[in-house]
């Protein structure tokens, strides 16, 4: 539960933890069976995401496949740094829970 602060109470010093965002992006293909799942995961929870879809993005499809992918969907979760961008392909729940919610700054 958060505390409101009311304008009498005295600054606090300590800064508030500020979010990280995650930029989600979903690369699909046509007649790709868990592209559908895991685009609905991330909808049922109001989760941001951008999808490419592979069929219309020659280079996209291209960058993919030299990452070394070979099925859809690919999910990459960056934080703006690719040397912690988090990626994988298929459905896998576990990845969706654990990467696809901002986390506080270190």
């Amino acid at each position: 539960m958060q505390i409101r602060r009311s304008p009498l109470d005295p600054p606090t010093t300590q800064k508030e933890p500020r979010l990280k965002p995650r930029i989600i992006t979903v690369y699909t293909a046509p007649g790709c069976v868990q592209c559908r799942p895991t685009k609905k995961w991330l909808d049922d929870r109001n989760i941001p995401y951008t999808e490419v879809k592979l069929e219309e993005s020659p280079e996209d499809a291209e960058a993919i496949k030299a990452l070394g992918f070979k099925q859809a969907p690919v999910v990459i979760v960056s934080t703006g740094d690719p040397e912690t961008d988090i990626m994988w392909s298929g459905l896998v729940v576990d990845n969706l829970i654990k990467y696809t919610h901002s986390t506080k700054a270190a």
